[in-house]
């Protein structure tokens, strides 16, 4: 099994907090998303980032990954036995296995899915962030998500499916919005529940306005006369937003 040093991959140190990671992660998802980048390897970095997040987020997987210890990245290495012991089912062999596949396996309480278990489990939650327009923030817009997530077969073995989502982002939708969709994660073993889809929304900057919150601001360059006039030059207004528009002089007005 290969190594993958989650705290390198997210940029922060191994004592980081939990605000501390999710902000690290917010940032890069938004750097590499393969909508926004243009780097080649964008998709690539966007899934490593994606997966370390998914793992030190929650406290239990985190403490799982920690003590597997310290190891360069892409070397070969092995759980130490303890690990199998306290996280896995005793017996499981780590050979062809990812560490993506191994932590998607890890449910809440440190308990790994048992393959030859009967109780129900719940499938995993999965968060995924999604870039959107102003526009789109202002009109609503449904979004065909092409997702990969890890599953289990009858065996208890995992792999890789392809997961298509079609979502509806509401209108009025502000940036760093965390919307549930339910069902739409991981699938439930043994009956249980299928997981959650979490989607965090990130505005894309526009070149004419800022947004903060439901308010869209605009500076707009006026003329000395202009700036006289006892009344402000009128817009059309949104039905989510409303128009803080800043003048070269003087507070700035509401539209």
């Amino acid at each position: 099994m290969k190594y993958k040093d989650y705290y390198r991959i997210l940029g922060v140190e191994r004592d980081a907090d939990a605000a501390s990671i999710k902000t690290a992660y917010r940032k890069l998802a938004r750097k590499y998303h393969p909508d926004v980048s243009k780097e080649g390897d964008a998709e690539a970095k966007f899934k490593d980032v994606s997966e370390a997040y998914n793992t030190l987020k929650d406290p239990e997987k985190r403490s799982a990954y920690d003590q597997l210890g310290s190891h360069q990245a892409g070397q070969d290495f092995q759980p130490p036995p303890q690990w199998n012991q306290q996280f896995g089912d005793g017996g499981f062999s780590f050979d062809d296995l990812d560490l993506a596949d191994l932590f998607a396996g890890l449910h809440r309480g440190g308990e790994r899915t048992r393959r030859a278990r009967d109780a129900s489990i719940a499938g995993q939650d999965f968060e995924v962030p999604v870039e959107i327009t102003l526009q789109n923030a202002m009109s609503g817009i449904e979004l065909n998500l092409d997702l990969a997530i890890p599953e289990f077969d009858e065996r208890g073995f995992s792999r890789r499916v392809p997961h298509p989502v079609t979502v509806r982002i509401p209108k009025g939708a502000a940036d760093g919005l965390r919307l549930r969709v339910p069902g739409k994660g991981g699938k439930g073993i043994n009956g249980g529940r299928d997981g959650d889809l979490y989607l965090t929304i990130a505005l894309r900057p526009h070149p004419l306005f800022r947004v903060s919150g439901h308010d869209v601001y605009l500076d707009l360059p006026v003329a000395p006369w202009e700036a006289a006039l006892p009344r402000p030059p009128r817009f059309r207004k949104s039905a989510c937003c409303s128009w803080m528009i800043r003048r070269s002089s003087g507070p700035p007005f509401r539209a």
